[in-house]
């Protein structure tokens, strides 16, 4: 870990300036809601950011935010690593695009993927995590000529449609099929994915035996969100079922993805999956995706040989770009080096300590969970299992804290993911347990 960024000590949140309320005012005109995704801060804690440095990002103000968000997990050495802005420059200057052509950089990244996912052969790069897993699940259903996959819920694989079943909500009455989560989907959605309880080994098994005939695929997130983390014999018993059933097992680590381990969720919790999806730190905080996977099935998109069955459309103006490949080299560059995920862990496993010290301090009901560089808090008395847990925390009180950690000076999304980057140092720490101690006190005069 690294020491801090100079803005240590800027002044913190007290209410947006007149020129940063234009600024929002506009946003509120030009997008949905103000946003530009579907998540983002509570209104009267909205900013505008407008540069990053390190573990921290700032308003136009000058007020600086330690920052655990990381570009939703992309940015794992933190905001405008030199490394990787230096790379990211140069590819700028000899091209963005080489549309047909595989460029120098996104050649070497999908070598450097071969070399780290353990049943990877060949690699496919897209632009995006929602399309790596979007097209993971295509060449599954390719590959096995069935329909019906499996996830679980509260997992969330990215914005297309295939999966917008369960990702929030629990339904457990209409189990094995979930429930729509997005507009505009067509229903016939729900019948083709099919939902299990995260960490519930037996009703996987009771479903991978009623539909294992139609069923392709079990795709997992190995970290979920909403602070649930796998049991220790999850990922192994999902990897003996997907094989005594004849099916593939696929792991989206489109976040856990170098992060966890330089191998990613496989190498971390030693279990290997037929097909991998990646995304954020492998485009170093620019847009990019890639399944990894046996050639046998990824070549399923190899238009180059005859294949009366047909092929698996893979096709986009921006995949590989060699921008983002660039910039993702740069990045594994940096991961590579000796202790880099040891140290990264370990400041995170300290954090989360600190953290529960302080919920114990000031007497308030809340745990801190985590694995590797992320730490999630809960106000509840348990781990969370799967998604029926999470639903069940204490939501307001997690909202109202957090709340008060952004007026402190800490980025986050209330209830939100939160990672660690390699530039997050002492500094960090204390401006992060100051906050904690700042938010404990308001709860607990709040009741």
């Amino acid at each position: 870990m690294t020491e801090s960024d100079p803005g240590a000590g800027v002044p913190l949140h007290r209410g947006a300036s007149r020129a940063e309320a234009d600024w929002l005012a506009r946003a509120d005109a030009a997008f949905p809601g103000g946003l530009i995704g579907r998540a983002g801060l509570p209104r009267e804690l909205r900013f505008v950011p407008v540069r990053g440095q390190g573990a921290r990002i700032f308003d136009r103000e000058g007020r600086a935010y330690v920052d655990y968000l990381a570009g939703a997990g992309s940015l794992v050495l933190g905001h405008a690593h030199p490394a990787v802005t230096a790379a990211m420059v140069a590819q700028a200057r000899a091209g963005t695009v080489y549309f047909g052509l595989p460029s120098e950089p996104a050649i070497a990244l999908a070598e450097r993927i071969v070399a780290a996912a353990p049943s990877a052969q060949k690699v496919v790069l897209t632009s995006t995590g929602s399309e790596a897993t979007q097209y993971a699940l295509r060449f599954a259903r390719a590959h096995m000529r069935r329909d019906l996959v499996l996830k679980f819920e509260g997992g969330y694989h990215g914005n297309h449609d295939s999966v917008q079943v369960s990702t929030s909500r629990s339904a457990p009455e209409r189990a094995p099929f979930g429930v729509l989560d997005s507009l505009g989907v067509p229903a016939a959605i729900v019948e083709s994915t099919l939902v299990a309880p995260y960490n519930d080994i037996e009703a996987v098994r009771g479903i991978v035996r009623e539909h294992q005939r139609r069923l392709a695929a079990i795709i997992v997130d190995p970290i979920q969100r909403g602070g649930v983390f796998p049991l220790p014999d999850f990922l192994p018993a999902l990897r003996a079922i997907a094989d005594e059933s004849g099916i593939l097992l696929i792991f989206d680590e489109v976040i856990t993805g170098f992060r966890l381990a330089y191998g990613g969720a496989q190498e971390y919790f030693g279990v290997s999956a037929d097909l991998v999806s990646y995304g954020k730190i492998i485009g170093g905080g620019l847009a990019l995706g890639a399944i990894a996977g046996p050639a046998h099935i990824l070549g399923l998109a190899d238009t180059t040989v005859d294949a009366p069955a047909g092929y698996v459309l893979v096709n986009g103006t921006t995949h590989g770009s060699p921008i983002a490949a660039a910039a993702g080299l740069a990045t594994l560059d940096e991961l590579r080096a000796p202790d880099f995920h040891r140290k990264l862990n370990d400041w995170t496993a300290n954090l989360r300590r600190e953290v529960a010290a302080r919920f114990r301090r000031h007497r308030l009901p809340a745990i801190v969970t985590g694995e590797g560089s992320f730490w999630h808090v809960a106000f509840t008395d348990r781990p969370h299992r799967n998604n029926a847990d999470s639903l069940q925390a204490d939501h307001d009180k997690i909202v109202r804290f957090d709340a008060e950690l952004v007026r402190q000076g800490v980025y986050l999304l209330p209830g939100g993911r939160r990672l660690v980057t390699a530039a997050h140092g002492d500094t960090e720490l204390e401006d992060t347990l100051r906050a904690v101690d700042a938010a404990c006190r308001r709860l607990a005069r709040e009741g």
